[in-house]
């Protein structure tokens, strides 16, 4: 009998290192006996262990390499060969606390081998039971990310939100990665009886066991939690078993809202009467207010004597403290446009990038620098002109702690043409330019399409009959493969130039 010893329950490399070494080997399954090492000087932590009599020479040391013809028995012995799906599930099933998984695993290995017919057998026994194991592996780990609930604990380098979790199965490591990526700008533990992980913000730190006890449960914003879960409890959709289902009640005592389950259960019928009962409400309609005169060749210079640039500042301002869409609650700070007032062309963009948002200016990112080169080819002084966005916030999806560009909707686009118009209104441009699709759209209030409007005679606000010119945005140029960006080039150089033609902008 060959005992195999692997370093913990969740030593996947570890089988896999040692399934191929037996099988150069020759080592049939029935002659295998696999344990997972127990703490230091105990070498024997679980399974049936007490008939096995170590191999010397055979997994001492370092593994025998693929290409170590010298093993004995593995003397022509091609790499096994497996399905495509098979590393996969492997990967799962062996997560699984069944103490068999490890010699069911090297079996189909083994039988795969032997059976070629084995590939296309999806009733046999051995693969059946590997797939409920994985199967068994997903929906804990799906229970995982669903059941997890952290609670803030004050420490000396600032708060720290902890969680108590009691998988099925040896799941948590498994499921670090997206724990990380989801709340990756928050120091975050999550503690089981097996096991501990734990993000700093920087590095991800794996631990051991812990104790329930050891952990709070309860912080200050816990109360406010209720409060959201038992307002958004319907009780005219009521369904106990399909939400025992899957919320099954082994978490419960883990979950702070379960507390509220069995109350808002048994009032749900009365409530459901009373909705019933209840007359219905007219909906609200909203009122649309008119950001622009009625008359579309009209359009107000500003007040005698105005200062333009402290208007401008007074717009800048305002935009700060909007936060009527969804990017206005997330960036960092809101990017007005940048340049002089009466500048003949106003160049509207998309939205600011991850360094407008730090930095507060328009275009100075990427995209930006590309636009400096561009409008310098083209004669165009950028201080001689007027940079701005249709969209004032950085919309992003965080992925890890990488901010990457979300294009803005619809509602964004409307959310901001207050500030876009006013902008307009006061710097007086002769002819606007959008770069790309969002910004031509922001100007003329419907989509056109960049690639049959770009070289084409201008379009017509209808606002106020400025002439609307359209090219791609530097960011496009940029997403371009190298061939294809050359080839580009002079094309959006030669839309800039023709923008500032006869205004008094090129040099």
């Amino acid at each position: 009998m060959r005992c195999v010893w692997l370093a913990a329950e969740t030593d996947t490399e570890g089988w896999r290192r040692e399934a191929r070494a037996l099988l150069r080997a020759g080592v049939a399954p029935h002659a295998v006996s696999w344990g997972v090492a127990g703490p230091v000087g105990d070498p024997r932590g679980s399974g049936p262990l007490d008939a096995c009599e170590p191999t010397p020479g055979l997994f001492d040391g370092a593994p025998p390499r693929d290409d170590d013809d010298g093993a004995p028995g593995c003397a022509g012995v091609p790499a096994p060969r497996v399905p495509a799906a098979f590393p996969a599930l492997a990967d799962s099933a062996l997560l699984h606390r069944d103490p068999g998984r490890f010699a069911l695993l090297y079996r189909l290995l083994w039988r795969l081998q032997q059976e070629p017919g084995l590939r296309g057998d999806p009733l046999d026994a051995d693969w059946l039971a590997a797939q409920a194991l994985a199967q068994a592996v997903h929906r804990d780990q799906h229970k995982m990310r669903a059941f997890v609930r952290f609670h803030e604990r004050p420490t000396p380098l600032g708060p720290q939100y902890v969680a108590w979790f009691e998988p099925g199965h040896h799941t948590l490591a498994s499921q670090a990665g997206f724990f990380q990526r989801r709340f990756a700008r928050m120091r975050w533990a999550i503690f089981t009886p097996d096991a501990s992980i734990a993000w700093d913000g920087h590095c991800l730190h794996h631990g051991g066991p812990a104790r329930r006890d050891e952990i709070p449960t309860e912080d200050a914003t816990q109360a406010l939690w209720l409060t959201y879960y038992a307002s958004i409890f319907n009780p005219a959709r009521l369904k106990l078993a399909t939400m025992a289902q899957h919320m099954p009640r082994k978490y419960w005592h883990n979950l702070p809202e379960a507390r509220l389950i069995a109350p808002l259960a048994a009032a749900a019928a009365q409530r459901a009467e009373a909705m019933v009962e209840r007359p219905g409400t007219l909906p609200h309609r909203r009122r649309t207010v008119a950001m622009v005169p009625a008359d579309p060749s009209h359009r107000d210079p500003p007040a005698a004597g105005a200062d333009p640039h402290a208007a401008l500042a007074a717009v800048r301002a305002q935009a700060q403290a909007c936060t009527a869409c969804a990017h206005g609650r997330q960036a960092t700070q809101a990017v007005a446009g940048e340049g002089p007032p009466g500048a003949a062309l106003m160049l509207v963009g998309e939205q600011p990038g991850d360094q407008e948002d730090l930095q507060g200016r328009a275009f100075v990112g990427p995209a930006g620098q590309l636009l400096d080169r561009a409008l310098a080819e083209a004669g165009i002084a950028r201080e001689a002109v007027y940079l701005t966005n249709a969209v004032k916030h950085f919309g992003f999806t965080l992925r890890g702690t990488r901010r990457l560009h979300k294009t803005p909707g619809q509602q964004e686009v409307l959310a901001c043409s207050r500030w876009l118009d006013e902008e307009i209104a006061l710097v007086q441009p002769t002819r606007l330019l959008a770069l790309g699709a969002t910004a031509a759209r922001a100007l003329l209030g419907a989509a056109v399409s960049v690639s049959a409007s770009r070289g084409a005679p201008p379009l017509r606000r209808p606002q106020d009959g400025l002439e609307v010119h359209v090219t791609w945005h530097p960011a496009a140029l940029l997403r371009m493969p190298p061939d294809e960006r050359e080839r580009a080039w002079p094309r959006w150089v030669a839309d800039l130039r023709a923008a500032a033609s006869q205004i008094g902008v090129a040099r």
